[in-house]
């Protein structure tokens, strides 16, 4: 990490005392680009204005622009009294996420920020951020725009404010205790330290730290608060600020992946997942009447037409797993081999099912209807542990991963 800053005027909050950035304090700030070339000079101008001379302060840029952006972050650079590095992805993997978690790893200092480029997030806030961790001993520290103080003025639209709300009461619904004492899930303006980044079970100092982390979108700040855990949490109100200059990148796609991003982190644990596979497949009787109910009244006998109609069902609940279950999984495989894999599993699950039944009744002197029903229960658990295990994990000694 870099050496204080010496010789530039300190002009931070003059509350903010050598006690309260106590050292260790030096920090990391992590701005995610994609085409901000607009606002770079401006908060960098902001940044040098806002960090005091004590606290050592680095700047990285991780930057997934198709404009002129790095070559404008070189040029203000030099005008910059701390370091100022710019990391280019040709593949932006994972999206802003992704570019966050890539700032992380390369991130030696004892705190970091992470931050927008627009100037919705205001630099004054940077040094509070650390020194309320330093006061607190908190882990994690979130820029809220909803505790006393703060406002999310900078949200245009009446439309936009609704959508930030009612994803941030959602996200809390379904980590209410993973997320408790955080008010602003959404939140992309926070401070996290290092130590921190280490899911819980780790041993710790982790060369890589950020390992488990596995973002999809923007939203950051939900993927270590649930994956990482971190103890101790604070919060400082902050004014969400109107766009300097440039574009909104939020977009509905990016709203489809937050909700798939959701998805993924709520099933993380194998109950869990086995859950929403049970829910999943409940869900595939649809298309399969719908189909039985086309094809006899086209005139096909019912047996055919249910084995053809079964079929809508499982591409059905295939569609829905991958999208929603095993979204993450989809690369140790092909494409083609995970739909016959699939395929098969779930036939098959009609095959083990009678005789199973017959079992139950002929040997265990079970009536139909509990027989049927320990049979179905059984079936369903085989094909969700069969699934997992035989489509979704990565093959032994394989080299070569499929494509999604």
């Amino acid at each position: 990490m870099t050496t204080p800053r010496t010789g530039a005027e300190e002009l931070g909050d003059p509350e903010l005392t050598a006690a309260e950035l106590a050292e260790p304090g030096a920090v990391t700030v992590i701005i995610p680009t994609f085409n901000e070339s607009e606002n770079i000079r401006e908060l960098l101008r902001r940044l040098t204005e806002s960090v005091p001379s004590r606290l050592p302060c680095e700047v990285l840029f991780v930057d997934d622009s198709t404009d002129d952006t790095p070559e404008v972050i070189r040029s203000a650079a030099q005008d910059c009294p701390f370091p100022v590095g710019v990391l280019h992805r040709e593949t932006p993997t994972g999206g802003l996420g992704g570019a966050v978690v890539e700032g992380l790893r390369s991130a030696g200092s004892d705190w970091i920020v992470v931050m927008d480029a627009d100037l919705q997030h205001p630099p004054a806030l940077v040094p509070e951020l650390v020194a309320a961790g330093e006061r607190s001993g908190a882990d994690l520290v979130v820029a809220s725009r909803y505790i006393r103080g703060g406002s999310r003025a900078g949200l245009a639209g009446g439309y936009r404010i609704a959508v930030s709300r009612g994803a941030t009461w959602l996200t809390k619904a379904l980590f209410p205790r993973r997320l408790r004492g955080i008010s602003d899930p959404m939140s992309g303006f926070f401070a996290i330290r290092r130590s921190a980044l280490s899911p819980p079970g780790g041993h710790p100092p982790n060369p890589r730290p950020t390992e488990a982390l596995k973002p999809l979108g923007y939203k950051i700040l939900l993927e270590l608060a649930v994956r990482c855990r971190p103890e101790t949490v604070a919060e400082v109100p902050f004014v969400f600020q109107d766009r300097f200059a440039g574009e909104s990148k939020s977009t509905a796609k990016e709203g489809l992946r937050f909700l798939a991003h959701l998805a993924s982190l709520r099933t993380a644990s194998p109950f869990a997942r086995m859950a929403v596979f049970g829910l999943i497949g409940f869900t595939g009787f649809l298309p399969n009447l719908l189909g039985l109910h086309v094809l006899t009244v086209a005139g096909m006998h019912y047996l055919p037409a249910e084995i053809v109609a079964n079929q809508f069902g499982v591409m059905w609940n295939f569609l829905l797993i991958e999208t929603l279950l095993f979204r993450d999984r989809r690369r140790h495989r092909h494409w083609a081999d995970r739909v016959g894999r699939f395929a098969l599993l779930a036939n098959a699950d009609l095959l083990l099912r009678i005789p199973l039944i017959a079992l139950f009744v002929s040997r265990m002197d079970m009536a139909v209807l509990p027989a049927t029903t320990l049979a179905l229960l059984t079936t369903f658990v085989l094909r969700f542990a069969a699934t997992e295990a035989l489509v979704y994990l990565p093959r032994r000694g394989s080299r070569r991963e499929g494509t999604a």
